[in-house]
């Protein structure tokens, strides 16, 4: 999960430089960040669960738009209508606007992320994280994901842990009504049911600004990642071979628009259980490595947890891991 993004960048620097040294500057692409990527408290490169770039191998800014009418988002009636509609870039991942069933207009607008993307560092195998002061800022894509609408910022970590799920959720400053009054952009809803193996998905990277198509290819009892195991992980089909930045990109059913997973993880060289070569255990230990794997997690429980703006942990259905006892 950590080494795949220094790759990446070293290899838009070089290509920089070459285009340079024939005919002038040239401009940085689209899709690349124009500062380099900062190291993560934990002192190592910036984790990309996602990995980093696979073109290399290697815990995956403000324009004013005029006011527009709140609308109800609505479903997307065919898989062409998926994309970058909620969706947002950190600077070291990709993530989305999302709302659960239980969720109103008024309520503080939340973003979703990996665990392992926290800008305080990836957490430790048990650690979680709540209510936690965060200033961190997303840049807001408009749905073409060709052009920012604007920069929106965190006033706390409602949640985050890299245990049995790999998922960060972000409090924003605002509401999703002030939201799609200043930018016309609505969140995307998370599904409250657990998808079936073959459904069609879109992993949608604001990162990269690129959307992948697959299907789910199964689900895996529990994946194993160095100090990490995440369970009933979703795999893809070999289509979604997605690279680094895209850690934290929502997964879209694009039949009904909803989110059903997040992008996380993927095994780089056919190692064995090892950061970024997670590994596949089935329910009786067997393990199982799968060279070029990619995977997501699943967001059905996040979303039976998602009350009014925030993530309430007693809530009937809720399943998420819980901070230790004090």
């Amino acid at each position: 999960m950590t080494s795949r993004f220094t790759g990446a960048a070293r290899a838009v620097a070089a290509c920089a430089a070459a285009l340079a040294a024939v005919g002038g500057a040239a401009p940085a692409p689209a899709h690349a960040q124009i500062s380099p990527p900062q190291a993560l408290a934990t002192g190592g490169p910036v984790p990309d669960g996602a990995k980093t770039a696979k073109t290399t191998k290697t815990v995956k800014i403000v324009k004013t738009v005029k006011t527009a009418k709140v609308e109800r988002p609505k479903k997307a009636a065919r898989s062409e209508q998926v994309d970058f509609t909620g969706v947002v870039a950190l600077d070291n991942c990709s993530g989305s606007l999302v709302r659960g069933p239980r969720t109103h207009d008024t309520d503080a607008a939340l973003v979703l992320t990996n665990g392992h993307c926290l800008e305080t560092g990836m957490p430790k195998a048990g650690q979680v994280f709540v209510d936690r002061p965060s200033t961190r800022t997303f840049t807001l894509l408009d749905r073409s994901g060709k052009r920012t609408l604007g920069t929106v910022r965190a006033n706390r970590i409602e949640y985050a842990t890299m245990t049995d799920t790999d998922v960060a959720v972000y409090r924003l400053g605002t509401t999703y009504r002030r939201l799609a009054e200043r930018y016309g952009v609505h969140a995307l809803r998370l599904a409250p049911s657990r998808p079936r193996a073959g459904t069609e998905i879109r992993v949608v990277s604001g990162y990269w600004r690129k959307i992948y198509s697959c299907k789910i290819d199964g689900f895996v009892h529990r994946l194993r990642e160095a100090e990490w195991t995440w369970r009933d992980s979703i795999r893809y089909s070999s289509t979604c071979d997605t690279v680094g930045g895209t850690s934290g990109s929502p997964l879209v059913d694009p039949a009904t628009g909803h989110v059903i997973g997040i992008n996380n993880t993927g095994n780089e060289n056919g190692e064995r259980c090892t950061l970024n070569n997670p590994c596949e255990v089935d329910g009786a230990g067997k393990v199982k490595v799968r060279p070029g794997a990619d995977y997501g997690q699943q967001t059905y429980r996040l979303a039976r947890c998602l009350g009014g703006g925030d993530v309430d942990l007693t809530a009937a259905r809720c399943a998420l891991p819980k901070p230790a006892a004090r």
